[in-house]
C-alpha cells in the first residue's frame, strides 16, 4: 500500500505543479527559489495525504474485517525494518551523489533537482520491496 500511495501522490503532485504552473513557462525550472518551494512543499503535503490514506485503510480493514489491525513488531519485523531502511539510505546517497555529480559536469540545476527527487522516490519504492522480498523470504 505504502508503494502506491508514494507513487500516486508524487505523481498527483507533481502533475499539479506542471499544470498550474509549468506549463507554457518551462524556464521556471531554472528558478531554484520555484524548485525548492516545490519540493518543500511536497513533504507537508505527501506526510498529511499518507496519514489520511493510513486512516482510511484502517476504517476500511476494520468494516470488512471488525478486527484491528495489529500494532505488535517482533524481532523479525525489526530486523526487516532495518534492512529495508539500510537499502533505502544507500539508494538515496547514491542518488545524492548523482545529483551532486550532474552539477559537476555542468548540468542546469532542475537537473540535481530533478536527480535527488528521483532517487528519493525510487529509495522509498524500493526499500518497500525489499520489505516484501524479507517477508517473503523470512529474511
Amino acid at each position: 500500500m505504502t508503494i502506491i500511495t508514494s507513487i500516486l501522490i508524487t505523481f498527483f503532485y507533481f502533475l499539479y505543479v506542471y499544470r498550474h504552473y509549468l506549463a507554457g513557462n518551462m524556464e521556471l525550472l531554472n528558478d531554484l527559489k520555484f524548485c525548492g518551494t516545490v519540493i518543500l512543499i511536497m513533504i507537508p503535503v505527501s506526510m498529511v495525504a499518507h496519514i489520511i490514506v493510513y486512516i482510511l485503510f484502517n476504517i476500511i480493514y476494520k468494516i470488512t474485517t471488525r478486527e484491528a489491525i495489529p500494532e505488535k513488531s517482533d524481532e523479525l519485523d525489526k530486523l526487516i525494518e532495518l534492512k529495508s531502511t539500510n537499502i533505502t539510505h544507500y539508494i538515496f546517497i547514491l542518488g545524492f551523489l548523482l545529483a551532486m555529480g550532474s552539477l559537476v559536469i555542468g548540468k542546469p540545476p532542475y537537473v540535481m533537482l530533478l536527480v535527488l527527487v528521483g532517487s528519493m522516490m525510487v529509495s522509498c519504492i524500493l526499500g518497500e520491496l525489499a520489505k516484501l522480498c524479507y517477508y517473503r523470504k523470512g529474511v
